[in-house]
């Protein structure tokens, strides 16, 4: 049984895409004011970022988490003052205590993958995008090994997580299975040939492959049922996500899987919610969590994670496995799925990769 560390941690988090439901999360009668109230208010008002819950472990306190009031479009939109309104929730997780920081949602994209933040001595910054590599990199090869899938497709592959994915699995020796999909051929071009892959910037690429991962930055479904190929399987890694539930109902051949969720079963949050159950956590929340319960000091995971970084957190978290900290069991919108279910009726039936 690992001794866990003094130290304290706090993770950003923000509205999503449904303003609505997100604030009833800080209280139930929050649910019945309109969206439209929220998205005036989170633009216009001076707004203060606050302390949104408490994070247990075995019911001791570790941690807490501290809501950015500003939604996932509004970020995105106005990245300036996005970024400056983080600013102002890690200077609310300093005056609080917390050691170090996680940047949950859009708050790493609209900082540069926290990279803006460097400067900052009074308290450490994560983006804990090293740990959701991680994550994903195994929910995508435990995908390999059910499925017997071949193409796989990692849309937003010049992200900060996408491009630590997409080197982890050249490790694996599969670059020449990988069709990588971003928008600034800038940086696509260089990391395509690094890892021997194909490469698009248009989504209908991804009809030919058998796994589409998603690891963009994007307030909205980004993926519909016009992109996928006939018993495609989706893991959705992003947050806010980038699929809707109505994908299934257009598209029943097609499997959709969340991604970046591992199992904490001692986890349990006071005053708030994330939208998971108890004893799980999304994989950038985690890194935060490891590396404080680890006694790390200063910044870890600033921009793209390199694969040193990606297997320092793959080490920390076996010497905390009694606590979990592992890939949650398979679920779909947060239902939860057999893993047989994870490979699509079409798949099954050897129909894979043709174009719906």
């Amino acid at each position: 049984m690992n001794v866990l560390c003094g130290m304290t941690f706090a993770f950003l988090v923000h509205p999503r895409a449904d303003l609505r439901q997100d604030m009833a999360r800080l209280a139930k009668p929050l649910g019945l004011v309109p969206t439209i109230v929220y998205d005036h208010a989170l633009r216009r008002l001076p707004l203060a970022p606050l302390r949104f819950a408490s994070v247990g472990l075995n019911g001791r306190e570790v941690g807490r988490l501290i809501l950015v009031p500003f939604g996932a479009r509004h970020l995105l939109t106005d990245r300036r003052t996005g970024a400056r309104k983080v600013a102002q929730a890690v200077d609310l997780a300093a005056a609080t205590g917390a050691d170090i920081v996680g940047l949950g949602g859009l708050t790493s994209p609209v900082t540069n993958g926290g990279r803006q933040l460097a400067r900052r001595t009074d308290i450490g910054i994560t983006n804990g995008n090293a740990f959701t590599a991680a994550t994903v990199h195994r929910q995508v090869r435990a995908l390999l090994r059910t499925a017997s899938a071949g193409r796989i497709a990692v849309v937003g592959a010049t992200g900060s997580v996408g491009s630590a994915v997409t080197r982890l699995l050249a490790r694996d020796g599969l670059g020449a299975d990988l069709l990588l999909v971003a928008r600034d051929r800038s940086r696509l071009d260089p990391l395509t040939s690094a890892v021997g892959a194909r490469s698009a910037t248009d989504l209908a690429a991804i009809a030919a492959c058998d796994v589409v991962v998603l690891l963009t930055a994007a307030a909205d479904a980004l993926i519909g049922a016009e992109h996928l190929g006939r018993g495609a399987v989706v893991l959705d890694a992003t947050q806010p996500r980038n699929t809707g539930p109505d994908l299934l109902r257009r598209r029943p051949d097609v499997r959709v899987l969340d991604g970046g969720v591992v199992d904490v079963p001692g986890l349990m949050l006071r005053g708030g919610s994330i939208g998971l159950p108890p004893g799980q956590a999304f994989a950038c929340l985690a890194e935060t969590m490891l590396l404080s319960l680890s006694g790390h000091r200063g910044h870890f995971s600033l921009g793209r994670p390199t694969l040193e970084q990606v297997d320092r957190m793959v080490e920390i978290a076996d010497r905390f496995r009694d606590q979990g900290f592992r890939p949650a069991a398979p679920s779909s919108f947060g239902r939860p799925i057999a893993p047989s279910a994870c490979v699509a009726p079409a798949a099954a039936s050897g129909l894979t990769g043709v174009a719906a």
